[in-house]
């Protein structure tokens, strides 16, 4: 019999708490995205975090921990040997990464797949290199619009980005070119983890905007996740944000687009509002992708605010067979050196009104021990292959 009939998963994308024990392996040594961001600003409220009790998890200079918090909360630990986006949420949702995604951050793309993808979608290529994504639209975008050369870069992360102008480029044909990037970067010597669309407007320097238009295209998961399991128990599986992209729609039955994390918030409340049967899988990409990489504890803690505040509403509209899970997928600590994701272990903060117990979990090994709950709660089995040990029996 289960124990809550709507699940709501929520990723802070990027909002660690900690350095894991092999984090210096990874170049991260004394991060902490959630505290250093609390140590970075004159003031910082978030009062539904603080009564779940976000505060017990670090130490943060804005904010007392709680003693008595709704929730029950812990750290988790990513098995996964790495740190971006798609291997965090797919361990979310139950598989480990064993092989990193490959990068192409130090050289830009080999000299091949360029020419291939020029001979392939009819543009030259500009840029190759890795770039924020404001800056090389301050640095190559009025080149594009004159010529209609295409914009290629990368980051830190598995990811070939392409930008189009939405006029002059056309979002259509930005789209197309992705589509023929994501078909040539299958091959296992340049295989990325995501091939993206990232759509932009304005004419000249200073004026440039990216815009909500953005597609990500990635790679199917390697294995069933818990998205699948649920799908083919019959359950609603709702994404909101970019987890459809991540999981290349699978296990997904309902796919709603985020144009901000703040419209993400929103429309997780309207979805509590609604009769479903199953999970609500949530994405905020905007702590990572404005400013975690951008290097701006500032503009972070005021998206936590802003966050904080939808985040009460939400806790007023839930029922008692409703369950919360608030969580991350990696860090991104603002405060650290260069422009990369941290190695962090993330938060696990779980409530729901019928809860009668709170207080501190043993921190866990994996991520996965979130798509392992959903799924004991509905009484299915997670797929072969997967990881991860359920912590249902644990919230009482």
């Amino acid at each position: 019999m289960e124990k809550y009939s709507r699940i709501f998963v929520v990723v802070m994308d990027s909002l660690g708490v900690g350095e894991m024990a092999d984090s210096e392996e990874y170049g991260d040594v004394g991060v902490n995205t959630l505290e250093h961001i609390s140590q970075s600003v004159e003031s910082f409220e978030i009062p539904n975090l603080r009564r779940l009790g976000i505060a017990n998890l670090c130490n943060l200079k804005q904010v007392e921990p709680i003693e008595r918090p709704l929730a029950y909360f812990t750290k988790m630990n990513e098995k996964s040997c790495s740190k971006d986006t798609m291997t965090g949420h797919w361990e979310i949702m139950g598989l480990e990464g064993k092989q990193p995604f490959k990068t192409f951050t130090d050289t830009g793309f080999p000299p091949e797949l360029i020419e291939e993808l020029e001979k392939r979608t009819g543009h030259k290529v500009i840029g190759n290199k890795s770039a924020s994504g404001t800056a090389i639209l301050e640095e190559l975008a009025e080149e594009e619009i004159a010529t209609g050369h295409m914009i290629v870069y990368t980051s830190a992360d598995s990811v070939l980005q392409i930008c189009g102008q939405e006029e002059t480029f056309d979002l259509q044909e930005l789209y197309r070119c992705c589509e023929i990037a994501r078909e040539i970067t299958m091959r296992d010597e340049w295989k990325v983890g995501r091939v993206i669309a990232r759509p932009y407007v304005g004419r000249k320097r200073g004026e440039f905007k990216r815009t909500s238009n953005r597609h990500d295209y990635a790679l199917k998961p390697f294995g069933k996740t818990a998205l699948d399991a649920l799908m083919e128990a019959g359950l609603d599986v709702i994404s909101i944000g970019k987890i459809k992209d991540i999981f290349d729609g699978e296990g997904i039955t309902r796919a709603l687009k985020s144009k901000s994390s703040v419209h993400g918030m929103e429309q997780t409340i309207q979805i509590a509002k609604e009769d479903f049967h199953g999970l609500c899988f949530v994405n905020l990409v905007d702590f990572d992708a404005l400013w975690g990489h951008r290097r701006n504890p500032q503009g972070y803690a005021q998206e936590i605010e802003k966050f904080d505040v939808n985040l009460g509403v939400l806790l007023e509209l839930l029922k008692d067979e409703d369950l919360l899970i608030i969580t991350a997928d990696h860090g991104n600590d603002p405060t650290y050196t260069g422009t990369d994701h941290t190695r962090e272990k993330v938060p696990f903060l779980a409530y729901s009104p019928s809860m009668i117990g709170f207080g501190k979990l043993p921190e866990t090994d994996t991520f996965a021990a979130i798509g392992a709950t959903v799924v004991d709660n509905f009484g299915i089995p997670m797929p072969e292959g997967t990881i991860g040990t359920s912590l249902l029996k644990e919230l009482v």
